[in-house]
């Protein structure tokens, strides 16, 4: 099955490097996503809210160009570097996703990529067609 890498207008292709996200045949997967501004600055230093709304806009550009909704969203996966971000994470999450929010696993980790970097978030869509 085809692989089709996704890098959505707005949003720095890191190709060869890195790949923002890939589809294959009606899935989406979207890699691991800092919070980063389109020009690679670190999006709300200390404010884990601020990260959290930027990271799944970037989701949302990814899925998108994937051809996807948020609503095809099924699995996330969260890195936070202190559990406590937990109940601030779970708010702006209901922002982008209501009260059906996909499936998530939550880890707490020792560190990210980006000294000041809160959270990670990486995601999978399931598309109708």
């Amino acid at each position: 099955m085809a692989r089709i890498p996704i890098a959505p207008p707005g949003m720095k292709d890191q190709r060869p490097r890195y790949t923002l996200g890939w589809r294959v045949g009606n899935t989406i997967y979207v890699a691991g996503q800092l919070p980063y501004d389109k020009d690679g600055n670190l999006v709300g230093k200390g404010d884990i809210k601020a990260q959290t709304r930027r990271i799944f806009e970037q989701i949302k550009m990814i899925v998108e160009a994937g051809g996807g909704k948020m609503d095809d969203v099924v699995k996330v996966t969260v890195f936070v570097i202190d559990v406590r971000y937990r109940e601030a994470y779970g708010e702006v999450r209901s922002e982008f996703f209501g009260p059906n929010p996909p499936a998530s696993t939550l880890v707490q980790i020792s560190n990210l990529a980006i000294p000041e970097a809160l959270i990670e978030i990486e995601a999978v869509a399931a598309l109708d067609s």
